[in-house]
């Protein structure tokens, strides 16, 4: 059986804490045979900036290239507030994303079973929801050209950013986003502003061009602000959505928070298959570095551990494995174990560690 070559970067805050949780599975995984992984850890975010004077080296970036794949856990935090902007700790992650070229942001939003009641929303509106956003990461409104603050003749501030995308950005991330309809439920939604912007009108032109390959799948266009609104009505009409980089962070979120928790929810970056279809990948939960309970053993380690998940599923082919893996998260929370950010009345509160053996422990009964 071959390795498969990971990198660690477990961050800042409560990062080092959920990551040890994933080589916890990680270990199950190499000692149950049913892969191996080798993997070593390295720094980023806050702490890379203590040890290096830069949010992530070139030698962890040299590390980042040669994995399989990568799991980052959180970075960020009050501690470096004032380090300069270029240094700062989020430039680590956004480094990764731009050196790795990843441009598909893939962010799930399922509603596990035990968890309806924790939602805002109504139970029935919830319960079974698994939803897929595919979001353009590189291009958009937060890297085009002009992006300036300028002061006027007449001492008036004028700020712009611009929305920009090529042709080859829209056509990359729909295939990306057409292929993961085709493993799901075979439904696409492309989200975007036809009606009133000219990127729209071009997005809209090219996914619909793509589709003709992919004529087993049935594509709907939906608007921005219409799909919010019916995200909230009634979320289980969406199988898989792909959108650009404004919406796709808008509205992943407003997905995630449906869900009950934003927390819980781990996420993927991909960039393109080279020539042996491999594909570079990072994977990392969604929440933050949480510095005010980092070191207490209390953060919530699901998220990782859903994002390793991913990352077997996405990168290493082993549907079988992410699946025992959701469900055996599926199958803590059932019964009733929860850390102190999900706690119910009734439940039993855990810390991090106890909750990752408890997963471990429901991977060994469900693979026996």
């Amino acid at each position: 059986m071959t390795k498969k070559k990971l990198l660690l970067l477990p961050g800042d805050g409560i990062g080092p804490e959920v990551m040890a949780e994933v080589e916890r599975v990680l270990a199950w995984l190499n000692q149950s045979g049913r892969a191996q992984f080798e993997y070593e850890t390295d720094l980023v975010g806050g702490c890379a900036y203590d040890a290096h004077g830069e949010a992530i080296s070139d030698a962890a970036m040299d590390k980042a290239h040669a994995a399989d794949a990568v799991i980052l856990g959180a970075v960020g935090g009050p501690k470096w507030a004032n380090v300069p902007y270029a240094k700062r700790p989020e430039a680590g992650l956004l480094r990764l994303r731009k050196d790795m070229k990843l441009f598909a942001n893939l962010r799930p939003a399922i509603c596990y079973p035990a968890l309806t009641e924790a939602s805002s929303l109504k139970r029935e509106v919830v319960e079974g929801l698994d939803l897929m956003i595919v979001r353009e990461l590189t291009g958009g409104v937060y890297f085009g050209e002009p992006k300036e603050i300028v002061t006027l003749e007449s001492g008036e501030r004028r700020a712009v950013d611009s929305q920009l995308y090529y042709e080859h950005e829209i056509d990359r991330i729909a295939r990306v986003a057409f292929e993961l309809a085709r493993a799901r439920g075979k439904r696409l939604a492309s989200v975007e502003k036809h009606n009133v912007m000219r990127t729209g009108v071009l997005w809209k032109s090219v996914v619909t061009r793509v589709h003709e390959d992919y004529k087993d799948i049935e594509l709907t266009h939906v608007l921005a602000d219409n799909c919010a609104m019916q995200l909230v009505k009634w979320p289980k009409q969406f199988d898989t959505i792909v959108t650009d980089n404004l919406f796709g962070d808008v509205l992943s979120d407003l997905a995630a928070m449906s869900t009950g928790s934003l927390g819980m929810l781990p996420s993927a970056s991909l960039g393109a298959k080279d020539a042996n279809g491999r594909r570079p990948a990072l994977y990392e939960p969604v929440h933050g570095s949480a510095p005010d309970i980092a070191g207490k053993g209390i953060a919530n380690p699901i998220a990782t551990i859903g994002s390793l998940g991913m990352a077997l599923r996405y990168s290493f082919d082993l549907g079988k494995e992410a699946d025992l893996v959701d469900a055996a998260i599926a199958g803590v929370l059932a019964k009733g174990l929860r850390t102190p950010d999900i706690m119910q009345d009734g439940m039993t509160k855990v810390g991090t560690v106890e909750m990752g053996e408890a997963i471990v422990g429901e991977l060994k009964r469900l693979a026996a």
